[in-house]
Order: structure tokens, then C-alpha cells, then sequence
């Protein structure tokens, strides 16, 4: 039984790039280095939206998907930089280079964040622990940028490792560590656990891993809901997805469902925020924009509509795919039914034309992928 287990673990690796947009404006610009800048939006006018920010500047509380007016508050010395998505595209590009001399089994989340299964690896280094630190110095040395990783077993506990200690980090979860790194593991750092929850969850003294891990899979579900059975299964650090190689080339737009019902407007547009900001890197990507912005909501029931706009001229911009997603949310009423996912897409491109602007380059889109 134990031989059986140990066949069955992943050697799973995810990057994540410190603070990428505006890292690599640092790089490429010296006067912004040490300074507090914002990749996105000016705050003039109606305001935009910050895209990313440094860590000069995440010391005063910027974050993305931020107004840019509110972080102009919170930083007035804030130095705002409009996005250079071909660079940064490019910088991906390599980066993906350098992620493939290792495996092929390469999942990018977006621009900037990628899962890679190591498990067999291609220079048969073994261990995923060094594979990490190979990458990890070759985007230094190559394109002078840092990458935080995670390494561990599953994609959930690699996605927290590598949150731990950024910037520069590398943290590994081994299989003997997972459950009581976990029963240490606020319970707002769980994936699905938002304020509201959080704030439920604490005045039921359940504020660690630990905590949740007392209660029994049919306690979790009577306090929670059917997300309960979530939660039962992520504190003992069970994650059974395979990391998904090509999934970005895929979409024009981006979705997510929810472990736990969205019942307040503030969430839904807190998450509607970071879909938002998944949908412009997309389409940037893509060298796309769109006369038609669609809204996505499935309920708890599983009952699912879609509401749209459109516009007389193609769209592309944060800002107003941001903005026109929260008005569409907001026809509908949104406390009125429970929401479980949430998505945002553009369409009625006209012609679209590869990034690279080779005739020969086709891409193949569906309507949707998770966030």
C-alpha cells in the first residue's frame, strides 16, 4: 500500500514572477528602480485601474485590480506607467523557453505564473527542488527578472508555497509536511476562504488549518455548505488536478468557480476584478479586442445566464472591460441568488490577427477558461 502511494506522488513546481510588469520596467528603465511605481491606468480623468505594482509601492498598500485614483492615495509619490504588453510578452515567451528545457508539461496561468509538472523531467535531474533553483537562475541571469517558486506534491500546496516567501523565494512542502504545514495555515490563506467566510469561520474560533481540521466532513458542510467537503479535503492538502499543458492558447476570455457561493455585490466584484485583469492579459496576448463584452453567472442551482454589451468600436482596455462587466452584474440583481461562478469574455473581434503577425499562425479559441 505504502509502494503504491509513493508511485502515485508529483514532483509539481510553480513559478511565479515577482511582481512582473512592473519588475521588468525596473529592469529595462533605471530611474524607476527603488521608486514606487504602478503598471496601468493613469488616475486622471475617470481613473484606471492598477494592472501591477511594485514592491516600493505594495508597501503602502497598492495592489492590482486597485482604481488607480485610490492607490494615488494611499501613495502620492506613486509613478504611474502605461503597460508594454509586447514586452512583457516577449519576457513570457523566454521564460517559457526556459521552463520547457526541463519539462513540457507547462500550464500557464498567465503571463506571469506558470505550473510545471517535473515528475519526469527531461535533463533527469530528479529532484524538483533543483529544477527550481535552475529556473529560478536562469531568469535572473538571462533576463535579469526574479520568480518566487512553490514545490510540492499538488498544485494547491506548490500555488501557496510559492507565495511564502516572495520576493526571490523558494519554499518546498514535502509529502510528511503537508498536513501540519496546513494546520498552521490561517484560515483566510486558503483558496476559497474570502473575508466574509473568514470573518464566520473566527467567530466560530476556527482560525487555523488545525481548527478546521477538528470538525468532521458533515461539520463542514452543515456550517458551509456543500464547499464544506472542500475544505475537508484541501486542509489534509488532498489535490488530485493534473497540471494542464496549452490551456491559455485556448480562451478570449476567462472564468472561475467558486468552492464557496458568492452572496454579496463586493465579492462578486472583487472576483469579477481579478478575472478582469486575467481577460486583458489574454487579449493582449492575443493582439485582440472586442465589440462585445459578456458576463457569465452560474447559481447555485446551476441555473446559468449571460448578459452582454456592445459597442460600436472594439474595446480592449481594462478599464472598460472592468467597469462594463460590474454594470452587467448589476442589472441582474446580484444578492438575490447565490453565485457560484463568475466569467467574462469579448467577442465580435472582426479579423483577428496573430500577435507575431504571421499569416500562416492560426489560433484556436473557445469561449472560456478558468482563472
Amino acid at each position: 500500500m505504502e509502494s503504491e502511494t509513493n508511485k502515485k506522488l508529483r514532483k509539481i513546481i510553480h513559478i511565479d514572477m515577482d511582481a512582473f510588469y512592473a519588475s521588468v520596467e525596473q529592469r529595462d528603465n533605471p530611474e524607476y528602480r527603488g521608486k514606487a511605481i504602478a503598471v496601468g491606468g493613469s488616475p486622471e480623468g475617470r481613473g484606471g485601474v492598477v494592472a501591477t505594482a511594485s514592491y516600493e509601492a505594495r508597501k503602502f498598500g497598492v495592489r492590482s485590480a486597485m482604481p488607480s485614483k485610490r492607490a494615488l492615495q494611499l501613495c502620492p509619490e506613486l509613478i504611474f506607467i502605461r503597460p508594454r504588453f509586447d514586452v512583457y510578452k516577449e519576457a513570457s515567451r523566454k521564460i517559457r523557453e526556459i521552463f520547457s528545457r526541463h519539462t513540457d508539461i507547462i500550464e500557464p496561468l498567465s503571463l506571469d505564473e506558470a505550473f510545471l509538472d517535473v515528475t519526469e523531467d527531461k535533463q533527469q535531474i530528479g529532484s524538483a527542488i533543483e529544477i527550481a533553483k535552475l529556473i529560478k537562475q536562469a531568469i535572473k541571469d538571462e533576463l535579469q527578472l526574479t520568480a518566487s517558486a512553490g514545490v510540492s506534491v499538488n498544485k494547491f500546496v506548490a500555488k501557496i508555497a510559492s507565495d511564502l516567501n516572495k520576493p526571490d523565494g523558494l519554499t518546498f512542502i514535502g509529502p510528511s509536511s503537508i498536513e501540519s504545514f496546513m494546520e498552521k495555515l490561517p484560515v483566510e490563506k486558503f483558496f476559497g476562504v474570502g473575508k466574509v467566510t473568514a470573518d464566520k469561520m473566527k467567530r466560530m474560533g476556527l482560525h487555523t488549518g488545525a481548527d478546521l481540521k477538528r470538525l468532521s466532513e458533515n461539520d463542514l458542510k452543515t456550517h458551509f455548505g456543500k464547499v464544506g467537503a472542500f475544505y475537508y479535503r484541501i486542509v489534509r492538502g488532498i489535490d488530485e488536478r493534473e497540471v494542464q499543458p496549452h490551456r491559455e492558447t485556448k480562451s478570449l476570455g476567462a472564468e472561475d468557480t467558486f468552492p464557496y457561493d458568492l452572496t454579496r455585490t463586493e465579492e462578486m466584484n472583487a472576483e469579477l476584478e481579478k478575472i478582469a485583469v486575467t481577460v486583458y492579459e489574454r487579449l493582449k496576448r492575443y493582439g485582440l479586442k472586442g465589440r462585445t463584452v459578456t458576463l457569465k453567472i452560474k447559481y447555485s442551482d446551476f441555473r446559468q445566464i449571460t448578459r452582454n454589451q456592445s459597442f460600436p468600436v472594439p474595446v480592449g482596455d481594462l478599464e472598460k472591460i472592468l467597469e462594463t462587466a460590474k454594470q452587467l452584474l448589476l442589472s441582474t440583481e446580484p444578492e438575490d441568488k447565490p453565485v457560484r461562478l463568475l466569467g467574462i469574455s469579448l467577442s465580435n473581434f472582426g479579423e483577428i490577427v496573430p500577435v507575431n503577425n504571421r499569416p500562416d499562425n492560426t489560433i484556436q479559441l473557445s469561449l472560456f477558461d478558468d482563472v
